[in-house]
């Protein structure tokens, strides 16, 4: 009997398999980190074949750690890195190059020659974004317009390019052997190319952008069969059944189906989303407008997205550029060795500024720096820097509301801080909730794949599961949260325009 979903989670470090029970409940996990490729200043890779193969290991440990078989998991769900760009042979399976990641930089100058006279919101209209380095199109652009033959072989209809989990689906499904390359909505929403409205590929956009259509996958909803896995897997004939982006899987796994619910994820960087039900609603505040699920024929529902591109990276680079820590935890106690910031405020600018301010020639800078300060608080503005950059991205969503957000659910690595939880709260002036369940990116595609074949009926199910574990309440009084963030905002403008004809990216 079929008990339990398997999600797949392939994020920015990691690749993680996960079986949950029918109560949404965490019954097994494998994880592994991939190598983080670095060649030049902002250029940020994966390799695509690493990827592969740890999603393949993790699916192995999580079934024997929980001793379980292929007959007993009812569905396999994916949630991903949603921008991360690969393209690869679909006849060799081989990519054409390394995946180029949401947080590269590199593609800033195609980025201003689109832009043209029309500025960076010529497409916004039409597809919810902004023309920025951060989406999967540029990167398509630059690898046809930079490595030699590709773009030959794409226009020869050899090529197919796709998010980690068109990757993941066309490998599962049979690769060369007739593997499935489709994508989901919520990733199709994040390439430049998807118009909102019909949810289709934009012809007149990818002409522009040189962008063969043949590389394209096919769209597809949320939560649907979309194939089986392979005959030569673990997994072997289990149905594929649900696709998230990483950040809409953790708004669904939050149950926040209501029009108004809200999470905030704090991963590799911070995602606020905002339901806008069916309503497709155009940020007038620097926020993102994205698809935020499809079930199967049901009408597509939208979100509002604050994207936040460095807050759990920024622990990491203390950790493994700077050596103040050995592992990411303990950047709690090292903050916790002082009372406060000691005037250091840092802002980790490493891929631009995304949401509000969309500032792709930002670069990070640490400000306030006197013989005072130490180790202690560089941790602590590290864990101030996430909770300042939330603060920013919720005010812009209260704008566009036109009403303010009465507490703040969140989930993600870094919400078992309980110092970040508490600050977040000071800053906010809100109440900070933390769910039972705090992979919520997982959960939310498992229960997208079990919705598609019956394991759980509706999403009244889903939010029957939902249980807050903790919350933190404000204690910070507002005369001193003002003056936190106004010091702040002094901050971030240090790190306008740094990137210039003098200065690459």
């Amino acid at each position: 009997m079929s008990n339990y979903i398997i999600s797949i989670d392939q994020g920015t470090t990691s690749t993680r398999a996960i079986v949950f029970d029918h109560e949404g409940q965490i019954v097994s996990s494998g994880q592994k980190e991939h190598k983080q490729i670095f060649p030049h200043a902002g250029w940020v890779e994966h390799d695509p074949i690493e990827i592969w193969a740890n999603t393949r290991e993790v699916i192995g440990s999580a079934l024997s750690s929980a001793n379980l078989t292929r007959h007993e998991i009812a569905s396999v769900g994916i949630t991903n890195q949603r921008e991360t760009t690969v393209i690869w042979d679909k006849s060799t399976g081989q990519p054409v190059y390394n995946a180029i990641v949401w947080q590269d930089t590199r593609t800033q100058s195609i980025v201003d020659e689109l832009s043209g006279t029309e500025g960076p919101e010529r497409f916004k209209r039409r597809v919810g974004l902004p023309l920025a380095t951060y989406f999967s199109g540029t990167k398509i652009k630059w690898i046809l317009d930079n490595v030699e033959g590709v773009r030959e072989r794409a226009e020869a209809g050899d090529l197919l390019f796709g998010t980690t989990d068109s990757w993941l689906v066309w490998n599962l499904t049979g690769g060369t052997e007739g593997g499935v390359h489709i994508t989901d909505v919520t990733n199709a929403s994040r390439t430049l190319f998807m118009d909102l409205e019909t949810l289709q590929w934009d012809d007149e956009i990818l002409e522009i952008f040189g962008v063969p259509k043949s590389m394209l996958p096919e769209i597809k909803s949320s939560s649907e069969v979309y194939g089986k896995v392979h005959g030569r897997q673990l997994l072997r004939e289990v149905p594929v059944a649900g696709i998230l982006g990483d950040q809409q899987a953790a708004t669904f796994g939050q149950a926040a189906f209501e029009k108004g619910g809200a999470k905030n994820t704090y991963g590799t960087g911070n995602f606020l989303i905002i339901n806008t039900g069916e309503e497709v609603v155009h940020s007038k505040n620097g926020l993102l407008t994205t698809v935020c699920y499809k079930l199967g024929d049901a009408k597509p529902v939208y979100a509002l997205e604050g994207a936040i591109a460095v807050t759990g990276s920024l622990i990491q680079w203390l950790r493994d550029n700077l050596g103040l820590i050995k592992t990411a935890p303990e950047v709690e106690e090292l903050a916790k060795t002082v009372d406060d910031n000691g005037g250091v405020f840092i802002v980790p600018a490493f891929s631009g500024l995304f949401a509000p301010y969309w500032k792709g020639d930002a670069r990070g800078v640490i400000v306030g720096l006197t013989r005072y300060v130490n180790k202690g608080h560089i941790g602590r503005a590290a864990l101030e820097a996430t909770a300042f950059q939330t603060r920013e991205v919720l005010d812009a969503a209260n704008a566009d509301a036109g009403v303010d957000m009465e507490d703040l659910r969140v989930d993600g690595g870094m919400v078992v801080n309980d110092a970040l939880m508490q600050f977040q709260a000071d800053i906010l002036g809100i109440p900070v909730i933390r769910p039972k369940v705090v992979e919520t990116t997982a959960l939310g595609a498992a229960y997208a794949a079990g919705l598609a074949v019956g394991f759980w009926d509706t999403t009244d199910s889903v939010t029957e599961n939902w249980a807050e574990d903790k919350r933190w309440e404000p204690q910070m009084d507002a005369p001193e949260r003002e003056r936190q963030l106004r010091l702040w905002k002094k901050a971030v403008t240090r790190t306008f325009d740094w990137v210039d004809s003098d200065v690459e990216a």
